[in-house]
């Protein structure tokens, strides 16, 4: 006998399901673009998110008119309001420029390192500042770095009360740059190693590795964005840098047989370190931008 078509042997059985692409859920904010009004004020250049939170909770932002929540969700049409208190406020905010002595950390105090906000008092504020703020307990208090020095670095030091200016230097989206002048040795073997060159490094340093400096470089798995990387003198170089990873100046110089001995920061965006004396600081001005 002959044996029938598979199609018939299995008209019995049930016809097999074939299961629905599994897809994510399109929320409706990602639709309507819709996002949390903290994020919206700093997205527009207000402030910052944690400022904006607070101005929220103390009834000073409106969105179309009615009194703001915290952890609001809004659309980019909405129409949102900073009442006039939250001015007064953030221009009550200072912004300290401070020229870093070697032995001080720039945040909190750590390993007996006393924290760099400490010399915010009248006795250290520079002889020549020319702001004409007058100095005032509340502007030692709430301090934050913009940006971070190391214990063994010296130079330009932001320390600020204003979210705005912790935004433009460090936010995600931050394209300052940062000059420095480092000082270093040649120490193809490490800086105890043999072959150390303590003087024209700039002569005995092999062209690539000076490349690599420029570009080409990683750090914790990511690739560093090209850098200016000049000798300014035999034995010191004069970096530029557009991002700031956790002692990223000393690791890429390890990376190329050089070793640190010396990092001063001169310069952030606009603002230079000039004749600010080491210790001391001043106000950022009034019409001063980064």
């Amino acid at each position: 006998m002959r044996r029938p078509p598979p199609s018939a042997r299995h008209s019995d059985r049930a016809p097999a399901r074939v299961p629905a692409p599994v897809t994510e859920p399109v929320s409706d904010a990602a639709v309507q673009g819709v996002v949390r009004l903290n994020k919206r004020l700093a997205d527009l250049g207000h402030c910052s998110r944690r400022e904006a939170d607070e101005w929220i909770a103390r009834g000073w932002v409106r969105v179309n008119g009615a009194v703001a929540q915290v952890g609001q969700p809004v659309r980019v049409t909405d129409r949102i309001e900073v009442l006039p208190q939250a001015r007064a406020q953030q221009q009550g905010r200072v912004t300290i420029l401070l020229h870093k002595p070697i032995g001080y950390v720039s945040g909190l105090p750590e390993d007996g390192h006393p924290s760099a906000a400490v010399l915010v008092q009248p006795r250290h504020r520079w002889k020549d500042d020319r702001t004409p703020r007058r100095f005032e307990a509340a502007h030692a208090r709430g301090l934050a770095p913009a940006g971070r020095l190391d214990i063994d670095s010296t130079g330009l030091l932001v320390l600020t009360q204003d979210g705005r200016v912790a935004k433009a230097l460090i936010g995600e989206d931050s394209d300052v740059e940062k000059e420095y002048l480092v000082r270093v040795h040649y120490a193809p073997h490490g800086p105890k190693g043999p072959g150390l060159v303590a003087s024209d490094v700039q002569a005995a340093l092999p062209p690539e590795r000076l490349a690599l400096l420029r570009h080409g470089l990683s750090l914790d798995g990511h690739a560093l964005k090209p850098a200016q990387v000049e000798w300014q003198n035999p034995e010191q170089l004069r970096f530029v840098l557009r991002e700031g990873r956790k002692r990223q100046i000393r690791r890429m110089c390890e990376q190329v047989g050089l070793h640190v001995v010396g990092l001063k920061r001169i310069r952030i965006g606009r603002i230079v370190l000039g004749a600010l004396p080491l210790g001391q600081w001043r106000y950022l001005g009034p019409h001063e931008r980064f």
